[in-house]
């Protein structure tokens, strides 16, 4: 029989409606595994004393790490930082609330890097401990990998869902801009922050969105028109993420998909950059309660964003802003021809080192100023046996369908 900490949120729901196992076993279940294993991968930052199921909602019993840039009304949240060592929120962010009337347990805060930017916390890629496990939302993903918890929580600025969920091995998914509660999470690009998590299969995305924002909790499987979108960074995808979004293309390909090669118009080539103006701009406003204070115990990463964000002048912003509102028509009129997008999910794996950075989220940045919908769908390895993701990108607003065609495509991947 599995280890009950192993089961995908789906499994487990499914044991326990059959009897087979408890939420108290579940549990326990996952803190034997921490308490194995958190010493090394150093994925959690405060561990519950207790949470107990308050609901039978669609996370009944199911366990739930929980960002440290997201408040909750037990337990501490530092967001990452020296600012706010001892820092204990009056009230739960509106995803936490949620996660527990519907039946959700918090099982604790996982590690963020500081303010969820490039400054590395401590934790390690479980795979492999000398290796990052991404950034921001590191503890998450190292987490949910590990088989320390089913579901945890992420966020995404620059590409801080996808490229963790990408080098931990597991599924992230980042919703749409706006499509979630962000109330009660610490934010660092108001333009551009959004939710998602992490977790073992993509049946589990749909029970996190069920409690979130009442969506059906299984979806059929929809067989796409996919575009094969190599995007104007392709050239910085090392073999192995090349490789992998080719041997996916051709998978899918040959499983009865229709593949087209797809060259984004010149303007997608911009918005990288553009993505980095916004977000250095959006920071120096959203930090500046902490910059002005308490500079003095921030990173040097975190310091540097907010001084590039306060030399941005109000056209440079514009002018940023309304090439992402022409990025995202130009996208409308692509998705009018094609379903899914199928582009790396970064560039290649995971970097050796802890001390010296989380990664490059250049194969986030445009689909997080775009707004747009965008899963990880694991399941390919690079030379160094590490894990190497391929990434699905929807059109705005259009999440659904996106997980519907990946629901399709996770079974055909190889």
């Amino acid at each position: 029989m599995t280890p009950a900490n192993e089961l995908t949120a789906s499994q487990a729901r499914a044991a326990m409606d059959m009897g087979d196992i408890s939420a108290g076993d579940l549990l326990a279940a996952c803190r034997a595994r921490i308490a194995e294993r958190d010493g090394e991968v150093k994925a959690w930052c405060h561990l519950s004393n207790g949470d107990t199921p308050t609901g039978d909602g669609p996370l009944a019993g199911i366990p739930v790490g929980i960002k440290d840039i997201i408040d909750t009304a037990d337990m501490p949240t530092t967001y990452g930082s020296e600012v706010y060592p001892d820092h204990q929120p009056a009230m739960d962010a509106a995803c936490v609330a949620l996660v527990r009337a519907a039946g959700g347990m918090v099982l604790g805060k996982t590690v963020s890097t500081e303010f969820a930017y490039f400054q590395p916390g401590k934790t390690a890629n479980p795979y492999n401990l000398e290796h990052t496990p991404g950034g921001s939302s590191s503890g998450s993903a190292a987490a949910v990998a590990d088989c320390m918890v089913p579901f945890a929580f992420g966020t995404q600025t620059g590409g801080s869902v996808i490229r963790p969920a990408a080098f931990c091995g597991v599924v992230g998914y980042k919703a749409s801009y706006g499509a979630m509660p962000m109330h009660g999470i610490k934010a660092l690009g108001h333009d551009l922050d959004s939710l998602g998590w992490f977790c073992r299969e993509l049946a589990d995305v749909h029970l996190m969105r069920a409690a979130l924002v009442g969506a059906p909790t299984q979806l059929a499987a929809v067989k796409p028109k996919i575009g094969l979108c190599r995007t104007h960074e392709w050239d910085q995808a090392d073999r192995d993420s090349q490789a992998a979004v080719l041997a996916a293309a051709k998978s899918l390909e040959a499983a009865g998909a229709e593949v087209i090669d797809l060259d984004l118009p010149a303007l997608f080539g911009t918005l990288v950059a553009h993505q980095k103006i916004v977000m250095a701009q959006n920071a120096a406003r959203d930090l500046a309660f902490e910059y002005n204070r308490h500079r003095d115990t921030m990173s040097k990463h975190i310091i540097a964003l907010i001084k590039q964000g306060q030399g941005v002048d109000f056209a440079t912003y514009q002018a940023a802003i309304t090439a992402a509102v022409a990025g995202r028509r130009a996208l409308d009129g692509i998705f009018a021809d094609v379903d899914v997008l199928l582009c790396p999910s970064a560039m290649g794996e995971a970097p050796k080192g802890l001390e010296t950075g989380t990664g490059d989220p250049v194969f986030n940045r445009m689909w997080t100023l775009l707004g747009s919908p965008c899963v990880n769908l694991p399941g390919h390895t690079g030379a160094n046996g590490l894990p190497v993701g391929v990434q699905a990108v929807g059109a705005l607003g259009q999440d659904e369908k996106l997980l519907a065609h990946c629901a399709w495509m996770e079974q055909r991947i190889t």
